[in-house]
């Protein structure tokens, strides 16, 4: 059964003498319950609505999100899963935490979203549901304060349909498609909730290896199966693992009430760009992996309950780190920054181009440096391991051609000289 924390009239009639006193108690209005949806290794490229790229797989859910909500053009992410989700959960850059590429982990000593909730009283419950990908300690999750964890703890499967399981903290071997078995765990939870809720939901889709998914999940029609083919042309079975995922949004959006429905706000991104493999428009050299714009400028859509902007599309420069203020924020804690976090809520309501002045970025290298940048408005700084750098200006080029700092591009102009300066004062500023 579900408790909807409906708005009551309750009256007490006491009899004292010939006096009827009533009273009359309103509790406060409904909160809103938080759904976070990530997608995994999927860049703009691979989104509905987005500009670049002229493949685009069919998703009638997130395209409703679009047509009923906002679309954010400028969200940065990490280049790679685990430190994305790290700077969601924490609100933190990578360097902080030290968590910056594929395979740290998460410090327990971190003060994670959902522990940040329950500190500040809140009363929302909380699950984290699909990948985890901070540490392969099957009691991580628990540690860090989510309320239950259901999901894969690693970066990937070998296979979608087998695979270990780990629920509050026992592994078991499952043969359910991933993509489905994490929609029904998330039906599932929903379904007992009985107070407000947030609910992190991370598929592994549409990270590798690429396949064909069940046939009733996607549009992309009869393909072979074999290696050899989807090896030479993945693009087709990378639509169709995004199809699948739209299919089960779908599903979990279908098992809740109309009430719920309307009383949830709907948060979706990609965790970082799309793949080497299957990325358009941008090099393959400069997609999921790499601080190019194709490795981390990432979709985000929000659409539901709070979102009175719709259909509308939003400019304003966004870290995937400010997440963690934001749905604090949402979940009425007050709080508005908090670390490298800032609060986009009034973004649901009103555009603000200038919300943040710079953005922050970096990929941790397997010899211990990074590579990292920084963004305004229109220009782009790289700071790259080997001491190299780049500027672009994104206004002109969004694809990052050519590198202002380039000898044939040189000298720069009073003004791109001038935005070069004021980016690498900020970038060291951000990393003292």
């Amino acid at each position: 059964m579900k408790s909807k924390f409906f708005v009551l009239l309750l009256t007490i009639l006491v009899s004292c003498g010939s006096d009827d006193i009533t009273t009359t108690v309103t509790p406060t209005q409904e909160k809103t319950n938080i759904l976070l949806i990530i997608a995994d290794d999927m860049g703009i490229d691979a989104t509905p609505s987005y500009s670049l790229g002229t493949t685009k797989p069919s998703m009638p859910n997130l395209e409703n999100m679009l047509n009923t909500g906002v679309k954010f053009n400028n969200l940065w992410s990490y280049p790679t899963c685990t430190p994305t989700r790290s700077s969601i959960i924490t609100g933190k850059y990578g360097f902080r935490t030290n968590v910056l590429k594929v395979g740290d982990v998460l410090p327990t000593s971190e003060i994670a979203l959902q522990k940040h909730l329950d500190n500040n009283s809140s009363g929302y419950s909380h699950a984290v549901i699909g990948k985890w990908h901070l540490s392969t300690d099957a009691n991580h999750p628990t540690n860090m304060g989510v309320g239950y964890y259901a999901g894969l703890l690693s970066g990937g499967v070998q296979s979608y349909t087998n695979w270990n399981l780990t629920e509050n903290g026992q592994t078991t071997n499952a043969t359910d498609y991933t993509t489905t078995k994490f929609t029904d765990l998330a039906i599932d939870w929903i379904d007992n909730q009985t107070q407000p809720w947030f609910l992190w939901l991370a598929y592994n889709a549409p990270h590798t290896p690429f396949h064909l998914p069940p046939n009733d999940l996607h549009s992309q029609g009869v393909l072979p199966t074999d290696d050899a083919s989807i090896d030479a042309n993945p693009q087709p079975y990378y639509m169709a693992m995004l199809e699948a995922m739209d299919s089960e949004m779908g599903r979990l959006l279908a098992s809740m009430s109309q009430e719920e429905k309307d009383n949830t706000i709907i948060i979706f991104i990609g965790d970082n760009g799309t793949p080497n493999q299957v990325v358009q428009e941008y090099s393959s050299q400069r997609a999921k992996g790499t601080v190019y714009q194709g490795g981390v400028n990432v979709p985000m859509i929000i659409s539901g309950k709070d979102v009175n902007r719709v259909n509308q599309v939003e400019d304003a420069l966004l870290n995937t780190t400010d997440l963690f203020a934001t749905i604090a924020d949402l979940a009425g804690t007050g709080t508005s920054e908090i670390n490298d976090s800032k609060s986009f809520k009034e973004l649901l309501t009103s555009s603000n181009s200038s919300f943040r002045n710079y953005v922050y970025t970096e990929i941790g290298k397997e010899t211990g440096g990074s590579d990292y940048t920084i963004r305004n408005t229109t220009h782009k700084y790289i700071r790259f391991e080997n001491g190299n750098e780049a500027l672009y200006n994104l206004s002109v080029n969004p694809l990052e051609n050519p590198n202002l700092l380039n000898a044939n591009q040189l000298p720069l102009s009073d003004s791109d000289s001038a935005i070069k300066d004021e980016l690498t004062n900020e970038l060291n500023a951000i990393r003292q």
